[in-house]
């Protein structure tokens, strides 16, 4: 695939800086073709991984992806425990190409409930690619919205409790500075796959300005240059965060 070409198709001067996707569709692109849901996701996970090497030369600065929810743990137990084990093995074979090409990783999502192995290879692959200045990838994993927001207030809380913040002192900025890595930026596009037109508990604080994209292709099926419609989608958008534009 071309992809000088694709990316002449936007103005590499409006690109967002923060881009989430929730990737949905994979159950249903294995059901229509009469496979088992476990094969959809590994033909979801081929996906991702052209998105990653195509945001090489787009160079969205953040990418967000939805991996795993909370709520994803109460599916058939086969199901999630082949995510976790792929979770194992794409971490295991990323390790030396996100650092060889300069990919950040963040973990975003709790840590508890997941193996010990899986959380060790999470905080490895983390450090190893800390200083990676290509681009970052933040993979949304055992992650809520709302169990974000409560685990910033838990956290605000413990610091008020020990004198270190006062109650006056607690803002917007303050709390965007106790959630999953606060040094990620607000989402300025949100992408969801599969035609469902719901936000499901993603990205809920970073999401207050959020525009959003909507398409009915399945994740599985997603492409670069379904990517690209997506952001000319968004260039074509006036964002005015609630104010009033004079022409």
């Amino acid at each position: 695939m071309n992809f000088d070409k694709l990316i002449k198709e936007v103005d590499r001067d409006n690109l967002p800086t923060h881009v989430g996707i929730i990737m949905d569709g994979n159950g249903r692109w294995a059901k229509a073709r009469g496979l088992p849901r476990i094969e959809g996701h590994k033909e979801g996970l081929k996906a991702l991984e052209n998105i990653l090497e195509f945001n090489r030369y787009l160079m969205i600065p953040y990418l967000t992806v939805y991996a795993f929810s909370k709520e994803n743990w109460s599916r058939d137990k086969e199901e999630v425990e082949f995510l976790m084990s792929m979770a194992v093995k794409v971490i295991n074979d990323k390790l030396e190409e996100f650092k060889e090409k300069g990919v950040r990783f963040l973990h975003l999502g709790d840590k508890l409930g997941i193996s010990d192995e899986l959380v060790s290879m999470i905080d490895k692959l983390e450090k190893e690619t800390s200083e990676g200045k290509l681009y970052t990838l933040c993979v949304a994993f055992n992650y809520g919205g709302r169990d974000e927001i409560v685990y910033a207030v838990k956290r605000i809380l413990d610091d008020f409790a020990s004198g270190k913040i006062s109650r006056e002192s607690i803002s917007n900025d303050i709390i965007s500075s106790y959630i999953y890595h606060p040094e990620v930026p607000d989402v300025d596009l949100i992408i969801r796959t599969s035609g469902e037109q719901r936000i499901s508990n993603f990205m809920l604080w970073r999401a207050a300005y959020s525009e959003f994209y909507f398409t009915s292709v399945l994740w599985p099926d997603f492409k670069p240059y379904h990517f690209i419609e997506a952001i000319k989608d968004y260039q074509s958008r006036e964002r005015r965060f609630g104010k009033v534009v004079k022409r």
